[in-house]
């Protein structure tokens, strides 16, 4: 593993025990206002992970954001082990700030057993050597953006997406409610089932819930646009590296109430179904500025 930025992101999910079930994960800033949403679940996950016996693997897990991060301050991490049984175990996480809970999840682990399978397919998409990386903003249009944007926007993150169907987030137009990506960490990962699963949590979080900004021609780089993640739910089903090339097949049945509902499916990229994620956003429109056409 030579890339720095892949080092540092594997560090920030390497918790510091400071009790029997007690942790602490330090915040980074990568330009969002508040702590990245990914951030805390994969800490969160992180911290569950270290409690519990390593021959059960995590499938399945469900969170709520309860407040924002604040990005200069570390988040503690309470583990309660609610249940082990026989082939399932059950912990409970709450991330703890300035002496509040800005975050809980459930999170369930199970000993590796034989099944019936089936699975949805793939969609039928480019592969991601035919889709060319996206084009950076150029200076002139990233002058014109707050500046903790122009830092997200213009910053070499851990992980590399390509869009099969890309589109222009400062000037959105109108388009169903899907969309695929393809994603991969840029460096190769130590060889750590829990790590990756830590780390396609964190990963799982991007451009889940834009999805559901798609038919209304709207961007969260709009100042009239207020966006949030609400809550995030998480199964794990297969096998999976995230140094290799994954497919995030993202759709939203429903928007209304300022909240969008968005679900996803990670494919590996032999077809396998990997995981499956659903997400609820807040989705606010300020009073003073509509969508184009709006009535």
């Amino acid at each position: 593993m030579a890339s720095p930025i892949v080092g540092a992101l594997i560090d920030l999910l390497q918790l510091e025990r400071i009790e029997e079930n007690l942790f602490r994960g330090q915040s980074r800033d990568i330009g969002t206002r508040y702590v990245f949403g990914g951030q805390v679940l994969g800490q969160a996950l992180s911290a569950a992970q270290r409690t519990v016996d390593p021959l059960r693997a995590v499938h399945s897990l469900h969170a709520y954001f309860l407040r924002a991060g604040d990005i200069e301050a570390p988040i503690v991490y309470e583990v309660d082990r609610a249940r082990d049984g026989k082939s399932f175990s059950v912990r409970r996480i709450v991330a703890i700030q300035h002496g509040e809970t800005i975050f809980n999840c459930a999170a369930s682990f199970q000993v590796a057993e034989p099944g019936v399978e089936h699975q949805a397919s793939m969609p039928e998409v480019p592969p991601p050597e035919d889709i060319p990386p996206r084009e950076p903003l150029s200076a002139a249009e990233l002058a014109n953006l707050p500046i903790k944007l122009q830092r997200w926007l213009d910053r070499k993150g851990p992980f590399e997406f390509r869009h099969v169907t890309p589109r222009n987030e400062l000037n959105p137009v109108k388009r169903p409610p899907f969309q695929q990506i393809w994603f991969r960490l840029i460096d190769r990962a130590p060889d750590d089932p829990t790590l990756h699963r830590a780390l396609l949590a964190y990963a799982s979080d991007f451009h889940l819930i834009g999805t559901a900004t798609l038919p209304h021609g709207i961007s969260y780089l709009q100042h009239n646009v207020q966006m949030a993640s609400l809550d995030h739910a998480l199964w794990f089903h297969r096998p999976f590296r995230i140094d290799e090339w994954l497919l995030y097949s993202c759709d939203s049945p429903s928007a209304q109430g300022a909240r969008g509902l968005t679900r996803g499916m990670i494919f590996s990229r032999d077809g396998r179904l990997v995981a499956s994620t659903a997400q609820e956003g807040m989705i606010r429109l300020l009073p003073d500025t509509k969508p184009a056409d709006s009535a």
